[in-house]
């Protein structure tokens, strides 16, 4: 796109805004790559990807490309989490695709680096090079290193579950002190299988990252390396015009199901794979990740679900591996094309697991199907999700009492306060992409029912999300959601609610005639809002279609 206000002579006025830049004649005739950073102050998993930028550039320069970069805002949802600014993370998705869109048409860019770390960065960072269809390549910031104190490995979710141990008298103010100042010891995207590390991994079995982008932690040299070969790697993808339309086809994402399921990845990645599916055209649904999750063995159990990090994953083997052990049943298509240039199955080809109880192999999975599960039933009629692989055994099928609470708060408040039992259900409710609006993350509830010593007596039930850093048996992304009308809004104190997730079932045992008079009664909880929130929750679709924005008003 850069051509044309390199050699028209109407462009001069705009060749001589690039030369107030400082760019030569030469710098300007060559394909103008945008590396867009989302580089702060404020996110861990941000820190250091000015270092990161600074290798891609190097890579760039050195195949004959002129590098320019270009802002990302990006929101930490370790930070926002449990207050107001949850409400935003997940919209921040959507600025981040409309801010790369409106910056690569309106410089007229050649191509597109993305240097993004944690949750919604990610995936709004490929929406956005999606709409624009630039030859691009991702290249993240890396993982965190996992914490130690007192010989126990911790990740963030040590510190969220250690709040409730303070609460029911395990731990005292000390050890959490203790924790605090060790849990968190590098830059870098937190250490589990959370949102961040899952879609960077699942960049890779896309197609859109090369091999290493979801396992290099963040302090090693190596993940420098991948930098500079991601910014040599965009300029044969600008020559040979790879696009990203050209890689996601729908067997694409059909490869990205099938690894989420074998590594046991965040739930967040369902919203994810659907969203950008969506971006791409491709017909993308609930039933395609149950289908695949039916017949793809779960290979690996990291945090929260292990001890093991993404360290231990990278040194294991990482993605190829996994890859690797699925195409040897015929899971994966290893005919989709890369960011590399060629076939996927030349990423894996010669890829080994290097230990077998970080990544297990394929003849001795953790369990025949996949970490992720779809349930549907009168409570989820679009149907629901929860990470099959971090529930413990006894967990997975469960009936109790229903324990209703309208936002977040009120029941952290009712968990910490001893107020649920064993046997409850929780059922949090107006949390969804609408009606939150924003649909916020539930790990503080999650890690209090951990922390009080309730995560194999209590299930969690909401139209809101959860943390890749959630354990047990959180059940999210309900629809339809109580504020457009979900039968999850007519569900009132001590109804019981049974849970089949090896059926994948969820029923409410009220009977239809209730549940109508219910529904005639019923005044939907409606929150004041302003500002983008405003917008996003009348422009916003449910979690089942990805909380995308509507494309027709």
């Amino acid at each position: 796109m850069s051509k044309v206000l390199a050699t028209n002579i109407e462009k001069a006025p705009q060749r001589s805004l690039y030369k107030a830049l400082g760019m030569t004649d030469d710098e300007i005739a060559k394909p103008i790559i945008g590396i867009v950073s989302a580089k702060s102050e404020i996110v861990p998993g941000h820190m250091n990807l000015d270092q990161i930028t600074d290798a891609v550039k190097a890579g760039i320069l050195a195949a004959g490309g002129t590098p320019v970069v270009v802002p990302s805002i990006g929101v930490c949802d370790g930070i926002a989490m449990g207050h107001a600014g949850m409400r935003y993370s997940l919209p921040s998705r959507e600025l981040i695709a409309d801010s790369i869109e409106t910056m690569a048409y309106g410089h007229a860019l050649d191509g597109l680096v993305l240097v993004p770390n944690c949750d919604k960065i990610v995936p709004g960072m490929l929406m956005g090079a999606i709409r624009v269809n630039l030859p691009t390549i991702m290249v993240s910031g890396g993982a965190m290193l996992p914490g130690k104190c007192r010989g126990k490995k911790l990740s963030f979710t040590s510190m969220v579950e250690a709040v409730g141990e303070v609460k029911s008298g395990k731990m005292n103010l000390d050890e959490l002190k203790a924790l605090e100042d060790t849990a968190c010891p590098s830059c870098g995207s937190c250490a589990g299988m959370f949102t961040a590390n899952s879609m960077n991994c699942l960049c890779e079995a896309l197609g859109m990252a090369l091999p290493g982008n979801g396992s290099i932690p963040a302090v090693y040299s190596e993940r420098l390396r991948l930098a500079k070969a991601a910014g040599k790697q965009i300029m044969k993808l600008v020559s040979e015009c790879i696009t990203p339309k050209k890689i996601l086809t729908k067997q694409a994402f059909y490869n990205g199901i099938a690894t989420d399921n074998a590594m046991g990845c965040s739930s967040n990645s369902v919203l994810h794979l659907l969203a950008i599916a969506n971006e791409c055209n491709v017909d993308l649904k609930l039933d395609d990740f149950a289908t695949i999750s039916d017949r793809t063995p779960n290979l690996v159990r990291l945090m929260p679900a292990s001890d093991w990090s993404i360290e231990d994953f990278h040194q294991a083997g990482g993605v190829p591996a996994v890859l690797n052990q699925l195409a040897s049943k015929g899971l994966i298509d290893g005919s989709c094309l890369t960011v590399t240039g060629h076939q996927l199955k030349r990423s894996y080809a010669n890829a080994a697991i290097y230990d077998p109880e970080v990544i297990r192999p394929i003849e001795n999975p953790y369990s025949p199907t996949g970490g992720i599960a779809v349930l549907y039933g009168n409570l989820a009629e679009e149907g629901c999700v929860v990470k099959k692989s971090a529930v413990k055994p006894q967990m997975l099928k469960h009936s109790g009492p229903a324990r209703v609470f309208d936002c977040e708060e009120d029941a952290i408040d009712a968990i910490l306060g001893g107020k649920i039992v064993p046997g409850d259900v929780v059922v949090i409710r107006y949390e969804g992409p609408k009606g939150g609006p924003g649909m916020r993350e539930m790990l503080n509830p999650t890690a209090a029912v951990v922390g009080m010593g309730l995560d194999e007596s209590v299930a969690l039930i909401t139209d809101g999300r959860f943390s890749g850093a959630t354990r047990g048996a959180a059940i999210g992304h309900v629809c339809p959601e109580a504020a457009e009308g979900g039968k999850i809004a007519l569900v009132e104190e001590g109804d019981k609610i049974v849970i089949d997730i090896p059926k994948g079932k969820i029923e409410l045992s009220v009977g239809a005639k209730e549940l109508e008079k219910r529904a005639k009664k019923l005044k939907p909880k409606i929150r004041e809002l302003n500002g983008y929130l405003l917008r996003y929750s009348n422009l916003v679709t449910n979690a089942a279609k990805g909380a995308v924005f509507k494309k027709k008003f």
